[in-house]
């Protein structure tokens, strides 16, 4: 067995040998290049994010902590719902149910557009986003989250109207 193979050229060459155009090996190794890539594109990333801050504008300043607890626990089939800031109260003509499945209607978007009022829409409570738990609160509540794909509900609370 030999480490020569036909190049298909003029001559045979060593099948460890590559082509390459660098005068230096350092150069042409390529780990160099990649890592000052990735450490530039992770530089631009973390100068590009916008910067969140928390905020505590008061409004659980008066919440029961038993209350906050419960809210803190709920789960549906979907997970956590995480907690009541997160949660909508609807009204009853925001909900409906029938033969058991539920309903709501809630913005298309997350965020309202400039100028423009924002659209609701009637979007169907999957059964494993209903919880099951007792109502401790007695108001109807949903837990929207906003994607590319539209709105879909994490979890649902139904009030006293059932």
């Amino acid at each position: 067995m030999s480490n020569w193979i036909n190049s298909g050229g003029d001559e045979p060459r060593l099948y460890s040998a590559r082509p390459t155009n660098c005068k230096s090996e350092r150069r042409c190794s390529g780990s160099v290049t990649y890592w000052a890539r990735l450490a530039g594109a992770l530089v631009l990333v973390a100068l590009a994010a916008p910067i969140g801050h928390a905020r505590d504008r008061g409004q659980f300043v008066n919440t029961n902590a038993d209350l906050k607890a419960w809210f803190d626990g709920l789960r549906s089939g979907k997970g956590p719902c995480c907690s009541d800031a997160d949660g909508s109260a609807l009204s009853d003509t925001d909900w409906d149910s029938k033969d058991g499945h539920y309903r709501v209607r809630l913005p298309r978007y997350g965020s309202r557009l400039e100028g423009q009022p924002q659209e609701l829409v009637w979007v169907d409570v999957p059964e494993e986003a209903v919880i099951s738990e007792p109502n401790r609160v007695g108001r109807t509540m949903v837990w929207p989250i906003y994607g590319y794909m539209g709105v879909s509900i994490r979890c649902f609370m139904p009030g006293s109207m059932t």
